[in-house]
């Protein structure tokens, strides 16, 4: 008994010996003499993992040691991207086409996987081209729409197809990364919103929801997902974040917080999304949203959670990019500002009284400065009065003479300073100006209350903070 025991132990261990580590065995009829690569996606990215020498027979062999982060992979030749197959839990396993046809030729052994992946893609053609006259139908604009009628109902029972085809799969193979990837298209269905107790309809009810059930279909901690031809993990983290949260710093901050806290379970899941996210914030569509990148980087980076994969020189790179950013985020108080101006006196912007300040960052030799500069010019003399604002402009060349030439060529009536003349340190160091023009828009407290925005959406921005400013200041009245 004690042999076979032993017996039983040491075949056990040279099977998974044997499956350790990946090797896949590729014949290709019409390749020969070659070589091809193994690649893979990683986001909005791709890169190469393997290469093989292809024999005259076209037959050749991808193998390692380590296994391979599982996601969909593609075989290239001759630096163009051939078919994909896809790499999950069986990375042994054999795969045999024509050149004339990889995928309609397609023979899989040794693997499910792969055979619903390019089951699945025939079954796909196959109902292509039976929805193909349908489509041309209901893309004829010459058509009226009660004549493309049947074409539609015909075209929507060919879809329905699809879709049932994808849940059987899901169904019965759910751990293959096939029925995963169809998982991910796959629509969450919002019910209707149901009726609170004195009759009325709950109207939050759908946003919550489709918040709570938004990854339903989406393991946020499976990787695999992140090696796929699209980039569906930041497509969903961008939809999430930017269509289901109102768009200031707390709210989309414990957004990705409890994201973060989700995909933990997996650190290549955690550290995607996390990085991701901080790239999304770096610069933001949407003002004053940079603060999230700071917040990011604070709690990830700086405090070392991130540490298992952030090299020193990275961590370092964030670190000053958020160091900047941080200085000028709106909210603040700005900080003073005070250089020479052209007659070499003093201006401090400190000393503005007005209700808004226009901190405006310019370089005389700047091309879109040239554009801005009269537009900023004409928005000061129509509105200085309607709004009650000052400009303070601030130069970055050093030149007093250009800085002098520039404000007779534009007409700059406001106050205008040399930046590096300055008695307060470097501007940039003070104020996020990396490119110019920059400007920011403080209020009497020299709170920045906007940044960034071009001179054409000024006055919208005024109408629109007073508008703001006085209902605010109403509710604060009516609650006392």
């Amino acid at each position: 008994m004690k042999v076979l025991s032993t017996l039983l132990v040491f075949l056990v261990s040279a099977s998974v010996w044997a499956q350790s580590g990946y090797k896949i065995e590729g014949k290709v009829t019409g390749w020969k003499d070659t070589t091809a690569l193994l690649g893979y996606y990683y986001g909005e990215s791709t890169y190469i993992r393997d290469t093989a020498r292809v024999n005259a027979q076209g037959s050749f062999v991808f193998d390692g040691k380590e296994k391979l982060p599982q996601g969909v992979y593609f075989l290239v030749l001759n630096k163009t991207r051939v078919f994909e197959i896809v790499i999950s839990a069986q990375q042994h396993f054999g795969f045999e086409t024509n050149a004339d046809d990889y995928v309609k030729n397609m023979k899989i052994r040794g693997d499910e996987d792969n055979q619903l992946f390019f089951a699945n893609m025939v079954y796909n053609m196959e109902r292509h081209k039976e929805a193909e006259p349908f489509m041309k139908i209901i893309s004829d604009s010459t058509l009226q729409e009660d004549q493309k009628k049947d074409a539609r109902l015909a075209f929507s029972k060919v879809n329905d197809k699809v879709m049932a085809h994808q849940d059987e799969i899901i169904a019965k193979h759910p751990t293959t990364l096939t029925a995963r990837l169809l998982k991910v298209t796959k629509q969450v269905v919002v019910p209707d919103p149901p009726k609170k107790a004195d009759g009325s309809i709950d109207s939050t009810f759908q946003l919550r929801y489709y918040r709570q059930h938004f990854f339903d279909y989406f393991d946020l901690t499976d990787d695999a997902l992140i090696r796929l031809p699209k980039p569906f993990y930041m497509e969903k983290l961008n939809e999430y974040l930017d269509k289901l949260f109102v768009q200031t710093p707390d709210s989309i901050m414990a957004a990705i917080d409890d994201l973060a806290l989700r995909a933990k379970k997996n650190q290549e899941t955690y550290k995607y999304l996390v990085w991701s996210c901080l790239f999304k914030y770096q610069k933001p569509a949407i003002m004053g949203l940079d603060e999230v990148y700071v917040r990011l980087y604070d709690k990830y980076y700086a405090s070392g959670i991130m540490d298992f994969w952030v090299n020193a020189s990275l961590k370092k790179n964030l670190k000053e990019y958020a160091d900047k950013l941080r200085v000028s985020l709106i909210g603040k108080t700005g900080a003073n500002l005070m250089m020479q101006d052209q007659d070499l006196q003093p201006k401090s912007m400190y000393d503005i009284k007005k209700k808004y300040t226009v901190l405006y960052i310019f370089d005389p030799d700047c091309g879109h400065c040239r554009e801005e500069s009269p537009k900023l010019v004409e928005f000061y003399n129509k509105n200085k009065v309607k709004f009650n604002l000052e400009v303070f402009a601030v130069s970055a060349d050093t030149s007093i003479a250009k800085m002098k030439s520039y404000i007779k060529e534009m007409k700059m009536t406001w106050i205008t300073v040399n930046g590096p003349r300055s008695y307060v340190g470097p501007y940039n160091k003070l104020y996020y100006a990396e490119t110019t023009p920059s400007l920011y828009i403080l209020d009497d407290k020299k709170k920045i209350i906007a940044k960034g925005l071009p001179v054409k959406e000024l006055e919208n921005f005024f109408t629109n903070y007073e508008k703001f400013i006085a209902r605010k200041n109403a509710v604060k009245l009516k609650g006392t």
